[in-house]
């Protein structure tokens, strides 16, 4: 098997920083949905609209965000703006509207006592981001299961995430599957797949000792807390409400479970990040310097992650082996894609009306070349017009 060259990005011309700027502030204001969504519109707006990279460059980056710790689809943003020169504008700007406006609603909890009433707008806006994710789902595994071989690690990986074996087990056992396939290959024998796991290797990640009063509060400790959690937390969204409960509800005594679930829910339909759940958090605790500091703790271990790894995604791709591993890693991880719009869609599509909306959307993706952000705007006019 030849090396495989270095990424060729699909267009040469190089944006300004500014234009950077403008295109991630704008996803971070539209893109709804969770990480998969966000991914979606990423593979949307950067390889098929700019063209800014390719689609298996997009997919190694994929594959590099969904095996270091912290938010995927944020480290993904910050991949992008790395290979733009611009990681940390990337980042920021995709982070920041979804911090702003998890603070404004977080300041009329504060106030208030409860969440803004936005439920049918909400149950209105899901099916459109199934649809989101389907088409990318489509699209993305075309590209990336090139062998039989690849298509068995990505049903297997789904098997095993149906099954509860952690994210990161998953992915590392694609790799060094679909790695061994390349040296069977080469020693012309035939091996049984390395490819299984025990289920239930996630079960110690809340386990941690509850204390007997609570913690004395400041920011420094909110702070190291949250680089703590953007440190080692693999497997997004759901991992992280068990790292918050140990953590804040369990050890720490800050929060009740209430203000916790409330905390999850506003990061869920609010667009940008889910980890700003943290900037939630944060203001609960200590207003807008609680918020910033929050939002700073969880983010930026995400930032270095990047920083480090990459520039080993080019050395990877010309090592035949290393580049086989990611191949298996890229296919793992778009299969956990595929189980994320199941799980989704199985809690999302509950009746006729939201069926008809994931149908028409699915439809107008595969057809038209629309802006996902309308066809989220049109499902929350239908929203607020009709009770779902």
């Amino acid at each position: 098997m030849t090396a495989i060259p270095s990424p060729t990005f699909a267009s040469s011309a190089q944006p300004s920083l500014v234009e950077l700027a403008l295109v991630f502030l704008k996803l971070g204001t539209t893109a709804f949905g969770g990480p998969a969504a966000h991914i979606a519109m990423m593979e949307e707006e950067f390889v098929h609209r700019r063209r800014w990279l390719t689609e298996e460059d997009f997919l190694d980056r994929l594959g590099a965000a969904n095996l270091i710790p912290g938010p995927s689809s944020t480290e993904m943003a910050i991949f992008i703006g790395h290979t733009r020169r611009g990681l940390i504008v990337a980042g920021c700007c995709f982070i920041i509207p979804a911090a702003i406006l998890v603070s404004l609603i977080a300041a009329a909890y504060v106030r208030y006592g409860s969440l803004p009433e936005l439920g049918s707008m909400l149950h209105a806006i899901k099916p459109v981001v199934i649809a989101i994710i389907l088409q990318a789902f489509w699209k993305l595994m075309r590209t990336a299961i090139k062998t039989t071989l690849l298509g068995a690690i990505a049903t297997a990986a789904a098997i095993l995430s149906l099954h509860g074996v952690n994210i990161l087990l998953i992915l590392v056992l694609a790799g060094l599957t679909s790695a061994a396939g390349l040296l069977a290959t080469r020693a012309k024998t035939v091996r049984g797949s390395l490819f299984t796991a025990s289920p239930r290797m996630i079960a110690a990640l809340s386990a941690a000792a509850a204390g007997a009063a609570a913690v004395p509060f400041s920011l420094l400790r909110l702070f190291l807390t949250f680089v703590k959690i953007g440190s080692v937390l693999f497997g997004g969204g759901y991992v992280l409400l068990a790292f918050l409960q140990s953590d804040f509800v369990t050890r720490l005594h800050w929060l009740t479970e209430r203000q916790l679930l409330d905390a999850v829910a506003v990061g869920q339909f609010t667009p940008g990040p889910l980890f700003t759940t943290a900037t939630f958090i944060g203001y609960l605790l200590a207003g807008l310097p609680g918020a910033a500091v929050a939002t700073a703790g969880i983010f930026v271990p995400g930032f270095v992650f990047v920083a480090i790894s990459g520039p080993l995604i080019p050395a990877i791709r010309r090592s035949p082996l290393a580049g086989a591993a990611l191949d298996g890693v890229v296919a793992g991880s778009l299969a956990l894609m595929g189980v994320v719009a199941w799980q989704l869609g199985k809690a999302s599509i509950t009746n006729w009306t939201a069926v008809v909306i994931a149908a028409v959307s699915v439809a107008i993706l595969l057809r038209f070349r629309v802006n996902s952000a309308w066809l989220i705007a049109g499902a929350a006019l239908i929203g607020l017009l009709v009770r779902m």
